[in-house]
């Protein structure tokens, strides 16, 4: 099938044989380089741009440690990063805030992760790769892919930065594009969420007042009536603050987003007093409706990882846990399909598994965060039937492991629909509230940038 008329004048350039191709150097395709690439597989990893770069998406969960342990790169992620040991919820709603203590969660083992650069940290993952042995090619865009009929690869064609052609004969195709999603737009296979929406401001500020002692790394969402704001602090003593925001808010904006995103702070009088003094450190950036969701996580000689696959809403800090587990278990796949062909359909099955399941979990929560009933548990968590312990777990991004949290959340998703019986009116207030929140909103891409 050919996926996109290729531009790029490349039939008389002879083609690069390799076993995997990887499109995009990002936490998902770097990490699945490596492996691969450690396995013995000759992989070739191609990114339409150079490390390091800028990268929103600053926070870690606990659960990423121990990949970065299996990784090899534990030390130098380490040294970048501000240490994580829980993460704080406020609400104007409540008179209290609420710290959840990763080391309180159902597995003791994780309690802390980091915040860090991405620029740093996608940096590291990708000379990991490298080092691994896997060929690294930066400033090299992919522009079409020619899968084989009999399922067995793909002509894939590339053009670098100074406009040379390049092509790659690859016995499999690993898409981690990321909100680029290459190969779902191209099989048109992703569409908007249907069940959230949401759109995101975002800047660096200097001299944001943190918290003390090994609380300053926590991360904090503030909760404010047109969504929640996060405030991520980073080693370098720069802080990230970014608005995600109902669709129908960014339409509003009237004004240079820089101006529109610091009167958005304002809505959030929390917030604003950590900000008390703080300047920003560059422009502001947005992104529109990014909450999608693609078809398929594989097929005939192709995986899509990470956000080349689905994205949801950054509230619990999951997209690099989800890119890096989706590129553990996509190595895993890839290797079986290599090695032992006959498996191939077993071991695609339990890839989709992994992908899915990621996603289904985040997304319970997600869906409900904003709302009334969800906020009061946040706000006030109890720890019967180990139901906190559990909240926890999920919020450090161990559901992919043993640890046996399941019965407890079915509790904790109970007792949040009987409290919505109990308060009824309210709860259908806020469906209908959220169903007007989460609706379509066209935005030109001019709305969008840093103006």
């Amino acid at each position: 099938m050919n996926l996109e008329t290729s531009t790029v004048a490349a039939d008389s350039v002879a083609a690069s044989d390799c076993d995997v191709l990887v499109i995009g150097g990002g936490p998902a395709g770097s990490t699945a380089a490596a492996l691969l690439a450690e396995k013995g597989h000759r992989v070739t990893l191609l990114d339409k741009d150079r490390h390091p770069r800028f990268h929103i998406g600053e926070s870690l969960l606990p659960a990423n440690m121990p990949l970065f342990e299996r990784l090899g790169v534990a030390e130098q992620v380490r040294a970048i990063g501000m240490e994580k040991w829980g993460a704080e919820f406020v609400s104007p709603w409540h008179d209290t805030r609420q710290t959840f203590f990763f080391a309180r969660a159902w597995d003791k083992s994780m309690p802390h992760a980091y915040q860090v650069r991405r620029s740093d940290f996608d940096k590291i993952l990708i000379d990991n790769a490298g080092a691994k042995g896997a060929t690294v090619i930066e400033g090299c865009k992919v522009r079409a892919v020619d899968f084989r009929p009999d399922g067995s690869g793909a002509l894939v064609r590339a053009q670098h930065e100074d406009g040379t052609a390049a092509r790659f004969n690859a016995r499999f195709v690993l898409d981690a594009s990321g909100r680029d999603t290459f190969l779902a737009n191209r099989f048109q296979a992703k569409q908007r969420n249907p069940k959230h929406n949401s759109s995101a401001m975002y800047g660096h500020f200097r001299n944001a007042r943190r918290h003390e002692g090994q609380a300053e790394g926590h991360i904090t969402i503030f909760w404010f009536d047109h969504g929640w704001f996060w405030f991520i602090p980073l080693s370098d003593g720069a802080t990230s603050v970014g608005a995600t925001v109902w669709p129908y808010y960014m339409k509003t904006r009237q004004k240079p987003l820089k101006e529109f995103f610091l009167d958005t702070i304002q809505l959030c009088p929390a917030l604003a007093e950590r900000l008390q003094g703080a300047e920003l450190m560059a422009e502001v950036e947005a992104t529109g409706n990014f909450s999608y969701v693609t078809d398929r996580t594989h097929g005939p000689g192709y995986l899509l990882l990470g956000d080349a696959y689905a994205f949801i809403d950054p509230v619990f800090s999951s997209g690099v846990m989800l890119a890096m587990n989706s590129a553990f278990a996509g190595a895993e796949a890839v290797d079986t399909a290599l090695t032992q062909p006959a498996r191939t359909a077993q071991a695609m099955a339990a890839f989709d598994k992994v992908m899915k399941h990621g996603p289904k979990e985040f997304s319970w929560f997600i869906y409900r965060v904003t709302n009334p009933t969800m906020r009061d548990l946040f706000m006030a968590p109890s720890n019967k039937l180990r139901m906190e312990e559990a909240l926890l777990s999920v919020l450090a991004g161990d559901i992919f492991g043993k640890t046996p949290i399941w019965r407890s959340l079915l509790a904790f998703k109970a007792i949040y629909y009987l409290m919505s019986l109990r308060y009824l009116r309210r709860s259908l207030m806020a469906w209908r509230k959220r169903r007007m929140n989460i609706r379509y909103v066209e935005m030109p891409e001019s709305g969008l940038g840093n103006q």
